[in-house]
């Protein structure tokens, strides 16, 4: 059974101060702001216990608040960690989301020599990312990050461009993604902004309306397929899983099945959460330093969290185009004032690009399935009489 942990070992502390981070709401929303820096002793216990509890597959992911504010160390230790307890054998894989703000020659090497794959987040080009990226200081930091990800080039790290989709990139999403194509970024994420919780949305200059999403989509569907039908490759993860749903498999993208998964999200003093955007009290499902996966199995069963998000509108049943959405993600359904599931907020948007993109979609689909039929059937060069 494979293991997936994410890792909060710095909290929600950082060391930048963007303008929409939804953690930096997460943590305002609870009792305890920030559970500090994770020590070695909780990450010890992480590892063992996973790795205990896995013939398969273990993935741990480092996200935040910024992730190596926990220090150069910690991660050192993670992989003593596992060397130590992978008594199964297991295929281990480690991830980490950062803003890359202290990345240097050292954290490079050592995400390639230790096989990490790594989320940059990068919101396009200076006058784009600036607008909300900014460090403690109020400055931008689009500079910073690209050296960022000149050093992980030197170094042959495997990356990926994380952007969060606010106002600000839906109207420059042209330009944004030239930028990215010409800086050879062909790995690319792009996340709907959220607004904090318990609030309206749609009231801040960063806030990303139906409206505004339905437009970015179009047209960054529109530039993706002209490469993609072209025969250049760039994967951009949310098209990839649609893709994937209309090949009939399952997409592997959290909220894309419209149910919430059995994640785990680990707090720096070790506390367990269901959901990244749940990383609240009233979620707590146990602590990893004293109960057993399956008493926080249970924990989640017992708070009805997953049962919540299976909760869907008649009329989204009804929608043509509920096999490509499935209502989504619970975050963009929890939208009443009694917490109780609607429509997904972004619907209207949703509706508007699956007529506007599916034929394409599934016409594109089909060309990939053709040729990898094509070359699946080729008789297979052995070398013999070479």
């Amino acid at each position: 059974m494979p293991v997936n942990l994410m890792i909060k070992p710095a909290s929600g502390n950082c060391n930048m101060r963007c303008k929409y981070c939804f953690y930096h709401d997460v943590t305002e929303n609870r009792e305890v702001s920030s559970y500090g820096i994770m020590t070695a002793d909780t990450l010890e216990v992480i590892v063992k216990k996973a790795l205990e509890n896995c013939h398969d597959i273990a993935t741990f992911v480092f996200q935040g608040g910024e992730p190596t504010l926990a220090g150069f160390d910690f991660f050192v230790k993670l992989i003593e960690f596992e060397k130590k307890y992978n008594v199964n054998n297991v295929q281990i894989n480690n991830s980490i989301q950062t803003n890359g703000y202290v990345i240097d020659d050292r954290w490079a090497g050592f995400f390639h020599d230790n096989n990490f794959l790594v989320g940059l987040s990068l919101d396009g080009p200076k006058e784009v990312n600036d607008e909300s990226r900014i460090d403690a200081k109020g400055e931008g930091t689009f500079k910073r990050i690209l050296h960022t990800a000149s050093v992980f080039d030197s170094h042959k790290v495997e990356y990926n461009i994380l952007t969060v989709v606010s106002a600000q990139v839906a109207k420059n999403i042209n330009r944004i993604y030239g930028f990215f194509r010409k800086n050879k970024f062909d790995y690319l994420q792009f996340i709907p902004c959220l607004d904090p919780l318990h609030e309206e949305r749609g009231k801040y200059p960063h806030s990303l309306t139906p409206a505004l999403y339905a437009d970015f989509l179009k047209r960054l569907f529109d530039m993706w397929y002209r490469d993609v039908d072209g025969g250049q490759f760039v994967y951009i993860r949310y098209f990839e899983n649609l893709m994937q749903i209309i090949a009939g498999y399952y997409p592997e993208a959290c909220g894309m099945l419209g149910v919430c998964g059995p994640h785990y999200i680990i707090e720096a003093d070790g506390g367990v959460y269901p959901c990244d955007f749940y990383v609240l009290d009233q979620y707590k499902i146990g602590s990893i330093l004293t109960d057993s996966f399956q008493q926080m199995e249970e924990k989640r069963n017992e708070i009805g969290f997953v049962e919540a998000s299976r909760k869907i509108e008649d009329v989204c049943r009804q929608c043509k185009w509920y096999r490509l959405c499935y209502g989504g993600c619970k975050r963009d359904r929890q939208l009443q004032a009694d917490n109780e599931i609607g429509l997904n907020y972004y619907c209207e948007a949703y509706k508007e690009f699956f007529e506007y993109a599916a034929d394409r979609l599934v016409a594109l689909t089909r060309k990939i399935l053709e040729k990898q039929r094509a070359a699946a059937s080729q008789p297979q060069d052995l070398g013999i009489g070479d």
